[in-house]
């Protein structure tokens, strides 16, 4: 099992870290590290997983969360598209408490809960964050400096309903990354409380507490919004019917599943597939 905190090698010779990812799926499991971190989608679609917020993610998107934040990204299995990134990463502390940079501080005290940016400013701003991984020293500082300065006049929305500003225990990490490993395995079938909370070792009951503790919500409510999420991204990337869809995402009824798509989407799934295949 690999720990849930994710060490980023940056110390007395470097505070920040930029780089850009490719590969055939996002690997990280839900971690958390001490650095602030901004991230830029360039391809490949699924789910992203920020906090207790659990949602889509597509091309365009830009995302900027505050250290020790809980996250990963999960692209669609049903995709041949590669996953590709822009990753920054950076120390606390780099940039000085003066009060010239108060905007930047207010945004990243914001971004405890993860903010996503509007993608119509965001376009605005790629050559800046485009640049990024080819610069070194005090050029990526201040080229870093230049587009948090921008970020911190666009608009945005933040993403979990928690604030996570502490370290969380690492047993704590271990259980969750088990649970969400779990439910991306095992969403297509029906899924008993009791398979889940041996899983992490703990009584069903603890195991509930644990868990609304953790992301704000029942175990249950979060895997309805986890199968309503990769219905979305079935409806939209495959010639399924939508009643294929809903049991292929582990609904035995599909009236209910109609009854939690509209309850998440505020539409029916023919609609939300007409809609956005058009």
């Amino acid at each position: 099992m690999k720990p849930i905190l994710e060490p980023i090698l940056l110390g007395q010779d470097k505070s920040i870290l930029c780089f850009n990812y490719e590969a055939a799926h996002f690997e990280t499991p839900w971690h958390f590290h001490p650095q602030h971190e901004l991230t830029y989608i360039e391809e490949s679609v699924g789910t992203k997983l920020i906090g207790d917020y659990v949602g889509p993610y597509e091309a365009g998107e830009l995302v900027l969360l505050r250290s020790n934040l809980p996250h990963c990204w999960k692209n669609n299995a049903q995709t041949y598209q590669k996953s590709k990134s822009i990753v920054i990463q950076w120390n606390r502390g780099v940039f000085p408490k003066v009060p010239e940079l108060e905007l930047i501080f207010s945004l990243l005290r914001k971004a405890d809960k993860g903010l996503l940016f509007n993608k119509e400013q965001t376009k605005e701003l790629l050559p800046l964050i485009q640049i990024l991984p080819t610069l070194k020293s005090h050029e990526l500082y201040v080229q870093l400096l230049q587009l948090l300065s921008k970020l911190a006049q666009c608009q945005f929305q933040s993403l979990s309903e928690l604030s996570f500003r502490d370290d969380i225990p690492t047993i704590h990490g271990t259980r969750m990354l088990q649970v969400h490993e779990f439910v991306q395995q095992h969403f297509q079938r029906k899924v008993y409380l009791k398979e889940v909370a041996d899983l992490v070792k703990m009584s069903e009951q603890s195991f509930s507490r644990f868990f609304k503790k953790m992301m704000g919500r029942s175990f249950f409510t979060f895997l309805n919004e986890y199968r309503v999420n990769m219905a979305v991204r079935m409806l939209l990337d495959s010639d399924k019917s939508v009643s294929q869809v809903g049991y292929d995402c582990g609904y035995e009824s599909l009236p209910f599943f109609y009854k939690q798509f509209n309850k998440y989407l505020g539409c029916t799934p023919l609609n939300h597939q007409k809609k956005y295949k058009k």
